[in-house]
């Protein structure tokens, strides 16, 4: 039989495309009227107040992504961040084998290029799990978790996670939220967290499902624009704050930048055709015209 399965984001603000209460009326109907199915939910935050460098200060929202558990309508959620586009069909992770009670997701990747100070220490290159990978295995063959490998590789990127709603697995995830003495060291709210909870219980995919945008640059052994089924938006500074202006004047992520607004242009046509009002609200929420 098959699954039941979708696509889900987590929508908190108008401003950073379930639904949470804090969304605008005005950014609900635009939703649906794309035929866009929501769920209202619950802010989920730990018991005790969780410090974040101010650089990450946009993490603050994501532990309600765990509610992606509760979604037991559906047999199989593909959880995604609303910072990421999808260039090419990926529905075979409806059909991806997983054991009972674990997730799967892409590698964290761990070479911290911006050199930021309050990212860990062995956030190195060499401690990165797309490092060794080269083109086209890395298509098929993500780098696998053993006992003597670095720290790093047991740590996911939650940008794109692959999981089974189960009440029951919720209830624990949450309990783990509410109680384990490590939740204050998290870096990376959901992240950190599902890393350390599945820990031996989580599945790599490809980097082609969760292309975060800074391979490009410091992993082009592995990379091939022609591959990526999910782009990922990753940093603080995202593509829609800006417009790309003329060739060659957009920096490193130029081109992801501009594959990313050639998707809103796309977006923006529809909109003025079935929903004026709809189209006005998402242009106000990304950059001028230049």
């Amino acid at each position: 039989m098959p699954l039941k399965a979708a696509y889900v984001t987590l929508l908190t603000k108008d401003v950073y495309l379930p639904v949470t209460p804090e969304l605008s009326a005005e950014s609900r109907t635009v939703l649906m009227n794309r035929g866009i199915a929501t769920r209202e939910i619950q802010s989920l935050q730990p018991p005790d107040s969780h410090a974040l460098a101010a650089h990450d200060a946009r993490f603050a929202d994501t532990w309600t992504k765990l509610r992606g558990f509760e979604l037991t309508e559906y047999d199989r959620i593909v959880l995604m961040d609303s910072d990421m586009i999808v260039l090419r069909n990926m529905d075979e992770l409806i059909d991806l084998e997983l054991p009972a009670d674990w997730i799967a997701a892409a590698h964290a990747c761990a070479c911290n290029p911006r050199k930021l100070a309050h990212y860990p220490a062995d956030w190195i290159p060499e401690n990165c799990a797309y490092t060794p990978l080269v083109h086209p295995t890395a298509i098929t063959s993500p780098t696998q978790i053993t006992s003597t490998t670095p720290r790093p590789y047991n740590l996911l990127n939650s940008g794109l996670v692959v999981l089974n709603p189960s009440l029951e697995l919720s209830a624990v995830v949450q309990n783990y939220l509410n109680s384990s003495p490590l939740v204050p060291t998290f870096s990376f709210p959901d992240q950190d967290l599902l890393a350390a909870f599945f820990h031996g219980k989580w599945k790599p995919l490809p980097w082609i499902y969760n292309a975060l945008k800074t391979l490009r640059v410091i992993h082009k052994p592995l990379w091939r624009d022609e591959e990526i089924r999910c782009l990922h938006y990753i940093l603080h500074d995202k593509p829609w704050q800006a417009r790309v202006g003329e060739k060659g004047t957009g920096g490193e992520y130029e081109d992801v930048n501009r594959w990313w607004w050639e998707q809103l242009e796309g977006v923006v046509s529809d909109l003025e055709k079935s929903d004026p009002d709809g189209s006005k609200l998402v242009l106000a929420n990304v950059a001028p015209p230049l």
